[in-house]
Formats: structure tokens, C-alpha cells, sequence
């Protein structure tokens, strides 16, 4: 058997190959306990890092201990502007600029737009009561526990905790400010609970349309997957929102937030004043090279039907649950232009699924030397300005693929 398929059992040896090897009784050094043992060491690592430049005035606060404007200063002025009684002004872009100044109480270079739908004011608006620092670290703490439940729900406790706070992209998250642990606990409780609690998996998947980009797979599975259940309540969440946003924002927030998302859209995606190299898609990458928008869009165009398409004949198959959920996870990543380092922590949901399924079976070499490539990429982002993001996503895919060939090739059809 070449390289590739080489099964790493970590002392646990495998059964026959038609049933891809399920291991013996664990050793000492198990492959569940290197599992634990990198991500702990990830983990410590990221703190080591985060308390290093909280010292040096480059995280939370600067050198005269004034808040540091990241991503999240757009949450706290969007939701001081609808406590002010104008949830319209926060897709004003001067106006929302002028609050986020306000918000940490002196100016700064850059501005963090609000690109959200009214739905999220909610959690805004909720934020926005209390002193910014005290926001910021609340905002982060939280999203954190449920993107830790989320793959602990996966994985196992022990395990799943050190998984998700090793995970690489959960650093930039955090020095980001943004929403990528609750992006990734959305979708990994909707994955996490669609075989034992459909309704559940529904609520979870109607509130990820604050981020809608990350939804255009789900409904294509899901139908192709007939889960009815999920499919109903998810729409229910997702309507009762908005109704709920419209009764409490009025329909004037809607209406700025349709007439800014172009203008958004044609900044980011047509100009490129985000800078195309911090665009983790197939779109930024096209753009990056020097592509024209044309050639982007068609180069994403193309890049998500193929996964969607793979996906969905996927997900109509006989292979295991882990890889369908895992390829869902990381295909969602895929299908969006709109993408960043922060959204990568949805990665770790992929990840997740794909171990689950490497520990009860055995792991194949070509699963290590991936997934330590792919966390590599993420790790090295602020030091590579390129879309290495992709590289990781891609090579995720790349294994969930060869995982899935190797299971259909010994899965006897269906009779």
C-alpha cells in the first residue's frame, strides 16, 4: 500500500480493510491523547502570544492604555446608534465611522463597516450597554464557550475542548474581534445535531442568517438529504427573526441595509479596498493574481457549483455522516467570495468531523501530514499575506475526498 494509505494506528491496530480499519484497544500513547497533547500545546502557545501583546499595547489597549479599534468596534457603534433611536444610521458609513470614534473615545485610520442584516442589531444592541472593553471581552468569551460546545459536541468533551482552542484560526479570531466562533458554533450545531435533534439543528441553522453567505450550501443538502424537519424550522427562525427586527428596528433599517449591501459588495469585491490578499476565496485569489472581476466571478462561479454539486451527490450516498457533515463544514467555505481569516474557524468543524471519523477507523499518513500543512498555512497568515487560508481549506477537502473514495470503494452497494 503506498505512502498515502499508510494507516498510523498509534499502537491500535486496525481491522480488515473492507471496513477501513477500526482500531485495537488504545496504549499509553494513543492517537486520541497526541490529539489532546498538540492542541493543549497550541493552545498554551496562543495565550504565551496574546498575553505578550497585551503587554506591548498591541491587543485590547495601546501603549496609553486606550481601547484598540479592531473589528468589533462596528458591533459596539451600530448598537449605540439603535439604542440612540436610529438603527438606520448604522449602515450609514460616515455616521457609523463617527460612532465607532465615539465608541473608544479617539480616532483611528480605519473603518470597520456594518454589514450585517437588522437581525443582528439585537446582539448589538445588547452589547452596546455596557463600557467597550468590558463588551469586547464578554462578546469574545461567550461566542468561545459555544464554539467549544459546539465541537466538544462532536468530539467529546476532553478531547473537543482542547481541538477547538488549539484550532489556528481561533487566534485571529480573537485578535480580530470578530464572529467566527459563532459562525462555526452555528454550523457545528447544526451538523453536530441533525441526526440525533433535527429540530435543534433548525434553530441553529435559522440564526446563522446573520451571516447568510454561509447558508447557500445548506439548503441544497438539506433538501437533497429530505430533512423536512430541519428545513421548517430553520425557515421559521429565520422569518420570526427578521419579523421580530422589523417590529423592533422599523422597516427603514431593512431598507438601508438593501441599499448599502451593492455599495459594500462594489468596494470590496469590485475595488478591492479591503485588499485582495486578506480575501481567503477563490475570488480574492483570481483578484489577487491580477485577474479581472470577470475572470473572478468566473473562476468562483465554477469553484462552487463543483463543490455544491460534489456535496450534494455526497450527501446522497452511503458514506459515513462524519465525512458528509465534514465536507458540508468545509465546502461552505468554499462557495462564499466573501471570506476571511477570522471566518476560518468554521474550518475547526470540518476538522472535527474528519477525526472523529480517523479515530474510530485508523489514520492514514496522509491525514497527519495534511492536517499539520493546513494548520501551518493558518498559523503563518499575518507573516504570508496570501490566500493560504484556501490552501488549508482546500487541503481539508482534499482528505474528506480521499476519506470518502476509500469508504466507497469498500462500502458493499446498497442492495
Amino acid at each position: 500500500m503506498g505512502a498515502s494509505r499508510r494507516r498510523w494506528d498509534f499502537g491500535r491496530a486496525s481491522m480488515d480493510v473492507a471496513r477501513a480499519g477500526r482500531p485495537h484497544s488504545a496504549p499509553p500513547f494513543s492517537a486520541t491523547r497526541t490529539i489532546r497533547l498538540i492542541a493543549l500545546t497550541l493552545a498554551l502557545g496562543y495565550l504565551i502570544v496574546l498575553g505578550g501583546s497585551y503587554l506591548k499595547g498591541d491587543f485590547l489597549v495601546d501603549a496609553q492604555n486606550r481601547p484598540i479599534a479592531n473589528d468589533f468596534v462596528n458591533v459596539i457603534a451600530a448598537g449605540r446608534l439603535t439604542l440612540g433611536d436610529d438603527p438606520p444610521a448604522a449602515y450609514d458609513w460616515p455616521r457609523h465611522k463617527q460612532a465607532e470614534v465615539d465608541a473608544i473615545g479617539h480616532d483611528f485610520e480605519n473603518y470597520y463597516g456594518w454589514h450585517y442584516p437588522p437581525t443582528f442589531l439585537f446582539v448589538a444592541v445588547a452589547l452596546a450597554t455596557l463600557p467597550y472593553l468590558a463588551a469586547a471581552l464578554l462578546w469574545l468569551t461567550t461566542t468561545l464557550c459555544a464554539y467549544v460546545a459546539a465541537i466538544a459536541g462532536i468530539l467529546g468533551w476532553r478531547t473537543g475542548v482542547l481541538v477547538a482552542l488549539g484550532f489556528p484560526a481561533a487566534l485571529w479570531n480573537v485578535t480580530a474581534g470578530q464572529n467566527g466562533f459563532l459562525t462555526a458554533a452555528l454550523i457545528g450545531g447544526t451538523l453536530g445535531l441533525l441526526e440525533r435533534q433535527p429540530a435543534l439543528a433548525g434553530i441553529c441553522l435559522g440564526l446563522l442568517t446573520y451571516k447568510p453567505q454561509f447558508g447557500l450550501l445548506f439548503p441544497l443538502v438539506l433538501i437533497a438529504d429530505r430533512r423536512w424537519l430541519t428545513i421548517v424550522v430553520a425557515a421559521a427562525v429565520a422569518i420570526g427573526l427578521a419579523a421580530l427586527s422589523w417590529l423592533a428596528f422599523g422597516s427603514a433599517s431593512w431598507e438601508a441595509f438593501v441599499h448599502w449591501m451593492p455599495i459594500t459588495s462594489r468596494v470590496v469585491l469590485s475595488e478591492g479596498q479591503a485588499d485582495w490578499s486578506r480575501l481567503q476565496s477563490l475570488f480574492g485569489l483570481v483578484r489577487a493574481l491580477g485577474g479581472s472581476v470577470q475572470a473572478a466571478w468566473t473562476v468562483q462561479a465554477i469553484g462552487s457549483i463543483t463543490v455544491a454539486a460534489a456535496i450534494v451527490y455526497l450527501c446522497r450516498s452511503r458514506v459515513a455522516f462524519d465525512l458528509k457533515a465534514a465536507a458540508l463544514a468545509a465546502g461552505t467555505l468554499v462557495v462564499t467570495p466573501y471570506l476571511y481569516m477570522y471566518d476560518l474557524v468554521v474550518l475547526a468543524v470540518a476538522v472535527a468531523f474528519l477525526l472523529r471519523f480517523a479515530l474510530e477507523r485508523g489514520f492514514l499518513t496522509s491525514d497527519i501530514i495534511g492536517l499539520g500543512i493546513a494548520g501551518v498555512l493558518i498559523l503563518i497568515y499575518p507573516y504570508v499575506k496570501t490566500q493560504v487560508g484556501l490552501a488549508a481549506v482546500l487541503i481539508v477537502l482534499a482528505l474528506i475526498a480521499q476519506r470518502t473514495l476509500l469508504q466507497a470503494r469498500f462500502t458493499p452497494p446498497a442492495r
